[in-house]
């Protein structure tokens, strides 16, 4: 796209932000709510972007941007904008939820920039923070690349925020911070008046043009002719290339989530599927699957034509968009009331939820949770529940209802969407897909403000905490929840039952009882231990599965009551078996932040765990 002059090199992706809060309109474009997943799909991410294929790990394929730094995740919510939202975060929630997923970026996927956000943390604007920035993501993480604002953000501290007096002065808090570069034309405008008033040195200046120059020249600006460059003859006829679109397909395929499956549902078998009933606001959608910062697709298969490729169908969209103010619910219920099996395919677009638009509900839209009660009620075969969406829904009432007998999450699935869903559906690909964020009662937003960013609970005020790793309350589904069509079961083959810190002789913990240890470089070296699992699949169909191993420590220092230590993809045929291992660090993977933000390691039992599997081991010194 670059070489035809469609598109730069330097992207702004990916999102590595922590998907905190239900209602927060751009959850879409975050890994989830979990910081170890989500700084391993960061890092991966970048790796994918960045890395070239002559194995020079000095240049760059397209700079990569993990964005936006940091505690940003209020958009809109209720009148509060994120222009002048200030996020009051703890040290402890900082470093133990939000900094990960950069942290992991920069010294994991070496990617090339940092993107500051436009809140405040604690009263600061993140891209006028120098310890944020400066110290931080420059001095401890040592970013080799360049530091950028969010469009505008510049302004938006002088304008919104009216942190500083003058532009100059917010031109220069800026740079003097670390930032290196300005989406907009603050510091085109700015810096050197700012310069004049002596607000900032000129090597401060020199520093940002060296590491924007510096990123230029990793991704090949200055090595003469774009022709003779290793990606110099890419073009449109390597875009939409058959490879391409099945990985469409299959990444849609894998990103399908099985949350309900009633025996004698799913999947449908074809050829005893005379008519199926597709009724839903996102039956026959084109660019609502792609969600959102979409690029250009080669070809769309709807939910419909999806469905249609293998069976005759009948289609009504119940409601003219999804926000389904009013539901055409006899002609909804007239073809669900003489086909075989009906599939509803709901849910939002980003008329509900984008980026400066977070819910106020998370419950179907409108009338669509009237609509698929309604249609349940006269069919005379299964009922399939698909739900279209960034964010999770309370679909408690589809849950208790025996009636719908599936539930499917596709996300926004893509262009192929449509082809994957139907593959799903009729058993071509057995689901795999894993809930990468809690979904919640909509009881829970009734009562919590999305402006708290405390993740742990507080008893004192019946605060519930936030995702699977804190939250006390009552759930829809929980974080990694996803079914398949076939069973698959663990058996514990190696781990520890004891794990020892050594410590020097005239250590304090030798002579008083300690709770927990400093999670220090020497202690920690080399302190490891393995963990191996054989996972066997006892169902009859072929299928992959995701082993997540989560640990919980002892309660001190108010740690996570669970926590993803790391996960591991296994596909299996009808009885075949496959032996997992997870190495574990002591002192990376069992540690937890105190309220000061210092790792620590508890002492005690930990408690290990996969699936229904539990192994117990004791942390000593």
């Amino acid at each position: 796209m670059y070489n035809v002059g469609l598109a730069g090199l330097t992207y702004w992706s990916p999102n590595v932000n922590i998907f905190r809060d239900p209602r927060w309109g751009r959850g879409q474009e975050t890994p989830g709510e979990d910081p170890t997943l989500t700084s391993k799909y960061g890092a991966a991410y970048v790796r994918g972007l960045q890395q070239t294929d002559d194995g020079n790990k000095d240049k760059l394929k397209v700079a990569a941007c993990c964005k936006h730094y940091t505690a940003y995740d209020v958009d809109n919510w209720k009148g509060i904008q994120r222009y002048n939202f200030n996020a009051v975060v703890t040290q402890q929630d900082l470093d133990d939820t939000f900094q990960p997923p950069f942290k992991s970026c920069v010294l994991e996927g070496n990617v090339a920039s940092v993107m500051c956000s436009y809140n405040k943390v604690n009263g600061k604007p993140t891209c006028g923070d120098p310890d944020l920035l400066a110290r931080i993501i420059r001095g401890e993480w040592k970013l080799n690349g360049y530091i950028v604002t969010d469009c505008d953000s510049l302004e938006v501290i002088f304008n919104s925020q009216h942190y500083t007096k003058t532009p100059e002065e917010a031109a220069a808090l800026g740079l003097n911070s670390g930032v290196d570069l300005n989406c907009g034309s603050w510091l085109s405008n700015y810096t050197q008046g700012a310069f004049n008033q002596k607000l900032v040195n000129e090597s401060v200046i020199d520093r940002a043009i060296s590491n924007n120059f510096a990123t230029l020249m990793r991704l090949g600006f200055f090595d003469g002719n774009p022709r003779n460059h290793i990606y110099g003859n890419l073009g449109p006829k390597d875009v939409c290339t058959p490879e391409n679109q099945e990985l469409a397909r299959q990444a849609a395929r894998q990103g399908i989530v099985l949350l309900k499956n009633t025996a004698g549902s799913l999947p449908l078998i074809p050829t005893a599927i005379k008519s199926l009933a597709v009724i839903g606001p996102n039956a026959n959608v084109t660019k609502t699957m792609i969600g959102n910062y979409e690029g250009t697709p080669c070809k769309y298969t709807t939910p419909l034509h999806g469905l249609t490729a293998s069976v005759a169908t009948i289609y009504k969209p119940g409601c003219a968009d999804v926000s389904c103010s009013s539901a055409q619910i006899d002609d909804a219920k007239q073809i669900a009331s003489t086909a075989d099996a009906v599939v509803l395919i709901m849910g939002s677009d980003q008329s509900i939820e984008r980026e400066s638009l977070d819910r106020i509900n998370i419950t179907l839209p409108g009338q669509q949770s009237v609509l698929v009660a309604e249609v349940a009620k006269v069919a005379k075969g299964p009922v399939i529940l698909v739900i279209m969406s960034g964010g999770g829904m309370d679909v408690q009432f589809a849950v208790d209802n025996p009636k719908i007998t599936s539930i499917l999450w596709v996300g926004f699935p893509g262009e192929a969407g449509g082809a994957a869903l139907a593959d799903v559906i009729f058993g071509y690909y057995n689901p795999s897909g894993r809930l990468p964020m809690t979904w919640y009662p909509q009881s829970y937003v009734d009562v919590v403000p999305m402006t708290v960013m405390n993740m742990r609970p507080d008893p004192a005020t019946n605060y519930p905490g936030r995702t699977y790793r804190f939250y006390t309350g009552p759930t829809v589904f929980t974080f990694g929840h996803g079914l398949s069509y076939s069973q698959f079961n663990h058996h514990l083959d190696k781990a520890p039952k004891f794990v020892s810190i050594p410590l020097e002789a005239k250590h304090t913990c030798r002579l008083t009882k300690c709770k927990s240890i400093d999670a220090v470089e020497q202690r920690c070296s080399n302190l490891r231990f393995d963990i191996h699992l054989t996972v066997k699949n006892v169902g009859n169909i072929s299928g992959s599965h995701t082993v997540l191993l989560f640990t919980s420590p002892p309660s001190a220092h108010n740690a996570p009551k669970k926590h993803l230590l790391g996960f591991e993809k296994v596909h299996l045929t009808p009885q075949g078996e496959r032996v997992v291992k997870f190495n574990v660090d002591v002192c990376k993977h069992l540690s937890v932040h105190d309220g000061l933000g210092n790792r620590k390691v508890a002492l005690g039992p930990h408690v290990l765990h996969i699936g229904d599997l539990k192994h117990f081991l004791t942390v000593r010194i």
